[in-house]
């Protein structure tokens, strides 16, 4: 019986070509989905449009290393990520669990064995989500994903939000990470309907959704992020 992980995207940020092709034929056979990135850059670009549930990120790679690369989606959220390297030193090691690396495993590495702590980060990060991620908290708003309830607090006084389905999910959204910039494709893939293919639909609903909230008060929720889409709050 195969894991439920299966089908899992990772995000392989390897600029030595053998390498990453021995890690993307073992994690094929663990019906793992693979994307490959030769660059720091290039790693970063594809975390914010496909954005994989984990990234094997190689320290040192081209334009920007892995440590800055690790640092970027750090600020960016929560996905779980394994740092691949042949620098075996402690420091390294607490740099990486510093910045917020999920695992660490030092080359020449057995691939089986990366695919090993492929499965358990992710079953950790699962059991986390699981745990932690029925009730969203970003001030003002409380959001109960699992009973689809979200409020506002103004003043002392929590208000429940009349939303429709994809307001809801978009508030969700945007809530998870509330200063990040969240594209108009990345909101249409992941809040609205299959049937809506249009990314000036997301300005539509977005547009709706900021309107209730002004009608409680609350001016320029979700924020407009120029030429990207919206953040839920302006940076301060």
């Amino acid at each position: 019986m195969q894991d439920a992980q299966t089908g899992a995207l990772v995000l392989l940020a390897e600029d030595e070509p053998e390498i990453a092709d021995i890690l993307e034929a073992y994690l094929g056979r663990e019906g793992f989905r693979t994307v490959r990135a030769s660059d720091g850059r290039r790693a970063l670009e594809s975390h914010l449009s496909l954005r994989p549930d984990l990234v094997l990120l190689d320290v040192q790679m081209p334009l920007l290393d892995g440590w800055r690369v690790l640092s970027c989606i750090r600020e960016r959220g929560d996905t779980p990520v394994i740092m691949l390297t042949a620098l075996d030193q402690d420091v390294d090691k607490l740099t990486g669990l510093r910045i917020g690396a999920d695992d660490y495993v030092v080359k020449p590495f057995n691939p089986a064995e990366v695919v090993a702590r492929v499965h358990a980060v992710l079953r950790r990060a699962g059991k986390a989500s699981r745990k932690a991620g029925q009730i969203l908290r970003s001030a003002p708003f409380e959001i109960d994903l699992e009973n689809h309830v979200a409020s506002v607090t103004i003043g002392d006084e929590p208000q429940t939000l009349n939303l429709t389905l994809t307001e809801f999910k978009l508030l969700s959204e945007m809530a998870r990470f509330p200063k990040r910039a969240y594209s108009r494709a990345e909101l249409l893939v992941s809040c609205l309907p299959e049937g809506d293919a249009l990314e000036r639909t997301v300005d539509s609903h977005v547009s709706k959704l900021r309107k209730k909230l002004e009608d409680l008060g609350i001016e320029g929720v979700p924020a407009s992020v120029r030429g990207v889409g919206y953040r839920l709050r302006e940076l301060e």
